[in-house]
């Protein structure tokens, strides 16, 4: 049976359609160029199956093989969330825009922020990056900003709750 290069095609466009992707921001988002993209787009007949095909899968939210499926006939099956395991095992359930966002720039540090004292069970992630092509002195800089930044975020409190006040009594 011979694979169908346009459905393929067909269904990325869509599927990146429906995330409100941009064929920069799925490339962005694969790791791979944006020709690649706009190539698998355009339907064209292929000899074999791009190294590439993988990337996009996993980038769409589409099961391994996915992309194989669509090329033999069949519809891509979403991945669900177990599906997506990180290093410690737990599930990795991030938009697209925020793997994006994590891919660039050197990171600079991260924190988990505790919420009790806001009346809840519930924890901030906060990941701090630096710009691509920032110099040592902007990284210096951006260092200093968020160390600023995580001071007053950890001194948040219920309204009325004045941690300088709390430190004088």
């Amino acid at each position: 049976m011979p694979r169908d290069w346009t459905a393929l095609a067909t269904a990325i466009r869509e599927r990146r359609q429906a995330l409100r992707l941009t064929q920069v921001d799925l490339a962005h988002a694969a790791g791979v160029s944006e020709s690649t993209v706009q190539n698998l787009e355009a339907g064209g007949s292929r000899t074999r199956i791009p190294t590439s095909l993988s990337k996009i899968e996993v980038a769409l939210g589409w099961v391994e093989g996915g992309a194989i499926d669509v090329l033999e006939g069949g519809e891509p099956a979403l991945a669900a969330s177990g599906d997506d395991q990180g290093v410690s095992g737990s599930v990795i359930e991030l938009p697209l825009r925020i793997m994006q966002e994590l891919s660039d720039g050197p990171l600079l540090d991260t924190t988990v922020l505790d919420l009790t004292p806001l009346g809840s069970d519930a924890r901030m992630i906060v990941v701090v990056k630096g710009s691509p092509d920032a110099s040592p002195e902007q990284l210096r800089r951006d260092l200093a900003a968020w160390a600023t930044a995580q001071r007053q975020l950890q001194n948040l409190g219920p309204e009325g709750d004045d941690p300088a006040a709390a430190n004088e009594a």
